[in-house]
């Protein structure tokens, strides 16, 4: 069984490991294959699955896998436009795509600048959108996102209650004073449920000699109070590598302090976010 953890402040239970929209979901034209990483998720017993309008065909390939099993998973998706007619026109589709009546979970997508807060939180900005699917029970809760720098995630926590982050959180991100130093804190204070990404450095930190193996990323990220943590996977054998790491226990803070200093030297190349 996988370990389950609950979604912060929404009050739902969660496998603490998702299936991400990325590997071979966030594709065009692998039905077959990506119908089968699906397939192998939900008999493996995972229950938190993401993608995004962002992610080329993975919404659709959630929508023809899920059939009806959709209400065996928490379903989340993102929307990256800015505005709320954009936004709102970008849920249909999502809705349409997954073919469900509703999301547990949507997600403003990839906030990094100053600019994308002020078009995001103003006058006719995407929150608008984000705040009329939450009232009128087209999504559950409402979530945020960051890539690239923790202090406009930071801001934009300030400028609307939601319900989750998602956040890069690994052992090189410590290295630069990142999200899990600056972020993680302040969302653990307000109760949200927080959601790792880039918890294997994008499937770079696999490369690193003696770190080829998921166990101590994995176990590192679930040491770091993640609610969970989704990663994108190529095929099942991936998929099936990862929920055996969550059997471990999660990381000691001496085994953290030493896989941060492991992974330090190369932390800058293996971090998407380069101050």
């Amino acid at each position: 069984m996988i370990p389950k953890r609950v979604l912060g402040k929404t009050g739902q239970t969660v496998t603490c490991i998702g299936l991400g929209g990325e590997g071979v979901l966030r594709t065009f034209g692998r039905e077959p294959e990506a119908r089968n990483l699906i397939a192998r998720a939900l008999d493996l017993g995972i229950t938190y699955m993401e993608s995004a309008r962002a992610y080329s065909g993975s919404e659709s390939y959630y929508g023809r896998a899920l059939g009806e099993r959709r209400k065996e998973v928490f379903l989340a998706s993102k929307a990256h436009e800015r505005t709320a007619k954009g936004a709102w026109t970008q849920l249909q589709q999502t809705l349409e795509n997954m073919r469900t009546e509703w999301l547990d979970l949507w997600q403003v997508h990839d906030v990094r600048t100053s600019r994308d807060l002020e078009r995001i939180f103003g006058p006719g900005g995407a929150i608008e959108a984000f705040d009329r699917a939450k009232r009128e029970g087209k999504v559950r809760f409402v979530g945020v996102t960051g890539h690239e720098n923790p202090d406009i995630l930071l801001q934009a926590l300030d400028l609307y209650d939601f319900d989750t982050v998602l956040m890069p959180v690994n052992p090189a991100e410590p290295a630069w004073g990142s999200f899990p130093e600056k972020v993680l804190p302040e969302a653990e204070s307000r109760g949200l449920g927080i959601v790792g990404m880039k918890v294997l450095c994008r499937g770079f930190g696999l490369q690193l000699p003696g770190l080829q193996n998921p166990v101590p990323w994995l176990r590192y990220a679930l040491a770091q109070g993640v609610s969970t943590m989704v990663i994108g996977c190529d095929d099942p054998w991936q998929l099936e590598q990862n929920v055996a790491a969550c059997s471990e226990k999660p990381m000691s803070v001496q085994e953290c302090r030493q896989l941060e200093e492991a992974v330090a030297p190369w932390a800058r190349k293996l971090m998407y976010y380069k101050p």
